[in-house]
């Protein structure tokens, strides 16, 4: 998660203040001078997103720019300690929270932009269909699959830009959603094992040729939707990095800036009803 400032300020938010502060350390070695800032928050513990906020706008006066990248996938069955099952939590409804408690901070600054990062899998997950599941989105009386939880969180980030993009027309704030691509990160830490463990460091020169990309490779989307001028005029929509996508929807392999999503579930009224569910979700913290 990182929000840009005016320059020249850069905060990253983590919820492991040991990673904020190496993260820190190293965009100070390319910052030439600019400030960089770590501050705390866990998307799994709402609590938190609120304090956050509080402490953000005791300190700051503008935001240029909120990503949304923080996430989890693939991980085993687990409860937050706000009664929401975690992926959908973390990558989801934690995001949710930040942004509308921002969008105050984010119209004043305009123009400024919200970059929600998704994923190719919104569509299928390792063949589990993408789909919000309104009558058991925390798994509690359907049988838990990481995948299905993670596709459908992943669905959510690409309908939270579509919404945001109506709740904040004619603001000049611009929110887009987009996939990245495979990028070398311990997302996959669940499925192939963190980055420093054996299996990974074994299997990492087959990833690569499966197609894995750097870090560097993984945040040109990611830049592009920031810095582009273009971006500003399609608000709500979904840019991709290559992807994997099932064989009926190969088109989209190579994905696009923008391109439309493959998915049947990417509509203006899922867009509309999962934000109001979400609403009622996080409206004890607002």
């Amino acid at each position: 998660m990182c929000l840009i400032l005016p320059p020249p300020a850069y905060c990253p938010a983590n919820r492991n203040m040991q990673a904020g502060q190496e993260a820190v350390e190293e965009a100070q070695k390319v910052a030439q001078g600019n400030q960089v800032t770590a501050m705390k928050m866990d998307l799994a513990d709402l609590s938190t997103v609120k304090q956050f906020v509080t402490e953000f706008l005791s300190k700051f006066s503008r935001l240029d720019v909120l990503v949304n990248n923080a996430g989890v996938m693939g991980c085993p069955f687990e409860t937050t300690k706000d009664g929401y099952e975690k992926q959908l939590q973390t990558n989801h409804i934690g995001h949710h929270l930040l942004n509308v408690l921002l969008i105050p901070i984010l119209k004043t600054s305009a123009p400024s932009r919200i970059i929600c990062t998704s994923s190719c899998f919104h569509d299928h997950a390792q063949g589990k269909e993408g789909m919000i599941a309104y009558d058991d989105l925390h798994f509690e009386s359907r049988k838990y699959d990481p995948w299905t939880s993670y596709a459908q969180s992943k669905l959510a980030n690409v309908l939270e830009a579509m919404q945001l993009s109506k709740v904040l027309r004619g603001s000049g704030v611009t929110a887009v959603a987009l996939h990245p691509g495979w990028v070398d990160s311990n997302l996959a830490q669940y499925a192939v094992g963190s980055q420093k463990s054996c299996t990974y460091a074994m299997l990492k020169p087959i990833l690569k040729m499966a197609g894995m990309m750097d870090t560097w490779g993984g945040a040109q989307t990611t830049l592009f939707c920031i810095l582009d001028d273009s971006v500003t005029t399609h608000s709500g929509e979904y840019y991709s990095r290559g992807g994997i996508y099932t064989r009926e929807k190969q088109r989209c392999k190579k994905g696009g800036w923008p391109m439309k999503s493959p998915s049947p579930h990417v509509t203006d009224e899922n867009a509309g009803k999962l934000w109001a569910v979400t609403e009622e979700m996080v409206a004890r913290f607002k």
